[in-house]
């Protein structure tokens, strides 16, 4: 296939179509640390803190000093942080990593994944 036929056609895929049925939550902030996408597992994921309805808000606004001083950092390097937590008894990896505009961070997209209780573990 033409690598101009393939480029044109990325441009008109929707990427948000991907994400939106993405079986791990994804959120995803501009460099304000404005709330700007969440699929739909994220809107499931923070439903009692209003879902969707958290697009247009500030991550500042959710979150404790600790964490709000990782968002900053994240915005201000560019070095991503990435965790395990357990929480109401499910086990997950959250990863934050940034993401760029032409080699300028724009914001920080989040994944969090659930993680099988009995999760594989291989050393390659």
């Amino acid at each position: 296939m033409n690598y101009n036929l393939i480029v044109y056609l990325l441009k008109k895929m929707d990427t948000n179509k991907y994400w939106d049925e993405f079986p791990s939550a994804v959120t995803i902030c501009n460099n304000n640390a404005i709330i700007v996408y969440m699929n739909d597992k994220a809107a499931i994921t923070f439903g009692k803190w209003g879902g969707k309805k958290l697009i247009g808000q500030s991550l500042y606004d959710c979150h404790n000093e600790k964490s709000c001083s990782i968002i900053k950092q994240i915005l201000k390097t560019g070095v991503g942080n990435t965790y395990t937590i357990e929480k109401d008894g499910k086990k997950k990896l959250i990863h934050q990593t940034p993401w760029f505009n032409k080699n300028t961070i724009a914001g920080i997209t989040e994944i969090s994944i659930e993680l099988p209780e009995n999760m594989k573990h291989f050393i390659r």
